[in-house]
């Protein structure tokens, strides 16, 4: 069975951080583009960061960009989300993706390809 899971969500400070993982099953990973998507509470859901499977490019949004950093580990068929000076701006339930696309479109991406379940992310005092 092919599916993704995300892990590594909690309650974290202001200004502390966290890495998220998304673990795939079934498929090989390193032949997809993946992203990290997050939907806050009342708002659509976004692409923040995503890496592609070639040649390892990425794309963050300008929200993430500089705080945020995302990377691969194809021998444990894994990607991260590394998330640093997180901000109650940043809570959301954030969850991975992964399709056959360019990195552009993969962070464009409303449907299609693999989604994980997502994971809440909770940044308060």
């Amino acid at each position: 069975q092919e599916q993704l899971v995300e892990s590594g969500g909690g309650l974290v400070q202001p200004g502390g951080s966290l890495r998220l993982s998304c673990t795939a099953s079934g498929f090989r990973l390193a032949y997809q583009s993946v992203g990290w998507f997050r939907q806050a509470p009342g708002k659509e859901r976004e692409g923040i960061s995503c890496i592609n499977s070639s040649d390892g490019a990425t794309y963050y949004a300008d929200a993430v960009k500089g705080r945020f950093t995302i990377s691969r580990d194809n021998g444990k068929n894994t990607v991260y989300l590394q998330m640093n000076s997180l901000q109650p701006e940043d809570t959301a339930v954030y969850y991975c993706a992964a399709a056959s696309r360019s990195v552009q479109a993969m962070c464009a991406m409303k449907s299609g390809g693999y989604w994980g379940q997502g994971t809440q992310v909770t940044v308060s005092s």
